[in-house]
């Protein structure tokens, strides 16, 4: 069987495709399935496209995007799937994506972890609304063979204009990867922190005025941020790591509470919990916004905690810093959660599923 990836990003930099599905080439391969990759961006266009400025020089990375996937049409042929995340091309209508299911027929698996038919931007204009073609979901929904949905609340968006839907959660690879958090010692200070990327760096703000408070409280609680970003925090002892793929885990490592704060808004509904998933991975606490696949992740009290307001926020990370066993606990049972139902290895039957016929 041979299986044609239609990505985005190129590989090892996202991390929505890489705890999606480039962590399970290997086990397509170890059960014969042939895998190929095309990225719309390549490493160079990757990092031109997401810096401000340049827009001539974004102009033509678009440009030899567009060139590879109609390149790439000739490739589909030989293919007996081919599996797209989120979208073919950035922008504009869904054409390769009807030209793959409709005119070569080949059987498509549509893979998406965000509710990607809305924007997060509180003021998108009307040209980018336009440009960006959302309503090109549903199309590439109603066309596909399957479609593969990070949670329930995506996969009902899916459902109605495909039946053929499953939720493929994003998952922690528990063995090789994220391994357990080893950092507990007596009398250390205590790092709370948040990783992610700078499109989502914004829900900091949200808790900016809690973190001061405790800051101010508690003298021996640091905090650190690793991102692709510089934060714009108003704490005074904040450490950012600048995210790379070499120092990720060792990073989190520092943490001894994790946290994860959301809107309450139907974006955020669509998002995966991959924060909280990581942080939990290896054995660090999690303080979480109960919005979306939150409260299916995390049992309060028992696996993590979830906080609703301010005043939440700030007595479930108050009560953190002051108990270490209470820390370790709820480290302990979030790992369990993950491996049970949120790894690689208890996913993998659930994603090789996507090619079954």
């Amino acid at each position: 069987m041979k299986i044609f990836f239609l990505v985005p990003y190129p590989l090892a930099q996202s991390p929505s495709q890489r705890f999606r599905f480039e962590q399970y080439f290997e086990v397509l391969k170890d059960q014969g399935m042939q895998c190929k990759v095309q990225s719309f961006l390549s490493h160079d266009n990757w990092r031109v496209f997401y810096n401000k400025g340049n827009n001539l020089l974004k102009l033509r990375c678009i440009l030899a995007g567009f060139i590879k996937r109609a390149v790439s049409l000739f490739a589909v042929l030989r293919y007996d799937f081919v599996f797209i995340h989120r979208e073919a091309t950035p922008i504009g209508p869904p054409i390769f994506e009807w030209v793959i299911a409709k005119l070569l027929r080949k059987k498509m698996i549509y893979d998406f972890d965000d509710a990607i038919w809305l924007t997060d931007k509180k003021r998108e204009s009307r040209m980018e609304n336009i440009i960006r073609w959302r309503g090109k979901v549903a199309h590439i929904c109603k066309w596909s063979f399957k479609v593969s949905a990070g949670n329930a609340y995506l996969a009902d968006y899916a459902k109605t204009f495909n039946k053929n839907v499953v939720v493929n959660p994003t998952t922690i690879d528990t063995v090789n990867v994220h391994k357990t958090n080893s950092k507990f010692q007596a009398n250390q200070r205590i790092v709370i922190g948040w990783t992610g990327s700078h499109s989502t760096l914004k829900y900091l703000k949200d808790i900016e005025g809690i973190l001061m408070h405790i800051e101010q409280r508690f003298l021996s609680v640091d905090f650190c941020v690793i991102a692709d970003k510089a934060p714009d925090l108003n704490l005074k002892r904040l450490v950012f790591k600048p995210w790379s793929l070499e120092t990720e885990v060792g990073d989190l490592t520092q943490f001894d509470i994790g946290v994860m704060p959301l809107p309450d808004d139907e974006w955020a509904k669509g998002k995966c919990g991959f924060k909280a998933l990581q942080y939990m991975a290896m054995e660090i606490p999690t303080v979480a916004s109960p919005v979306g696949v939150n409260t299916e992740i995390i049992k309060n009290g028992i696996n993590g905690l979830l906080a609703r307001n301010p005043a939440e926020w700030e007595k479930s990370l108050s009560v953190l810093i002051d108990d270490e066993n209470l820390r370790k606990r709820l480290g302990k049972e979030g790992r369990l959660t993950v491996e049970q139902h949120y790894s690689v290895n208890s996913n993998k039957k659930n994603f090789r599923g996507l090619f079954d016929v």
